[in-house]
């Protein structure tokens, strides 16, 4: 089974895609997808039920969030009310081992994203001010990354021991599945995807060219 573990619709600041585009997407151009996660930035979005396009489209909506820490972005699934209370998802400076800490103690679990990335990704962090404990995962494929991002990803994932996902981060239509993760097992439920990411039957793919 394939996710896009990072997706963006208009609900985000800078997102130019409704979801039902994004569904309209995948169909149209046969992409390998079975679902999609949707991780606004700074927000969970408690309100929007997507079922509708689930069943009219035959694929998985699930939702989760882009959250930012003084070690870059952060994708937070498992998304709950206890979490939600738990730090401010709002703020652009949450402090990265309390996210991890709060996604793990509210039954979730945190990715940061990009993490080659300058400025907003964790290993530029790391170079000044050292690595974080409790990081198991980070986003080794990116579907946003500019030449040599995603090669340093994998680079330091592999040198911390980190596992990896991949995201389109998309925030239009076009870019949805570029960049992807498959599951070992059929995920139907946030609590599968959550799962899997703890136990680590997942496998970052890419189909950029």
């Amino acid at each position: 089974m394939i996710l896009d573990l990072h997706t963006h619709s208009v609900r985000s600041d800078d997102g130019r895609a409704k979801v039902a585009n994004y569904c309209q997407w995948i169909k149209k151009k046969d992409l390998p997808l079975d679902g999609v996660v949707l991780t606004e930035h700074r927000q969970f979005d408690a309100e929007s039920d997507y079922r509708e396009l689930e069943d009219q489209y035959g694929l998985l909506i699930l939702k989760a969030s882009e959250v930012e820490t003084d070690y870059g972005h952060v994708l937070v699934f498992g998304v709950n009310e206890d979490m939600v209370h738990a730090f401010d998802f709002a703020r652009i400076d949450n402090p990265l081992p309390e996210v991890l800490a709060a996604a793990k103690s509210c039954g979730g679990f945190a990715v940061p994203c990009h993490p080659g990335r300058r400025n907003v990704g964790l290993f530029s962090h790391y170079e000044e001010r050292g690595p974080v404990d409790d990081v198991e995962v980070v986003e080794i494929y990116n579907g946003g990354s500019i030449p040599g991002e995603d090669e340093r990803s994998r680079q330091e994932a592999d040198r911390y021991g980190y596992r990896g996902i991949g995201g389109s981060d998309s925030h239009i239509v076009s870019r949805i599945g570029l960049c992807a993760t498959e599951f070992a097992d059929d995920i139907a439920t946030m609590d599968d995807l959550v799962s899997a990411l703890r136990t680590g039957r997942c496998e970052a793919r890419t189909w950029r060219t």
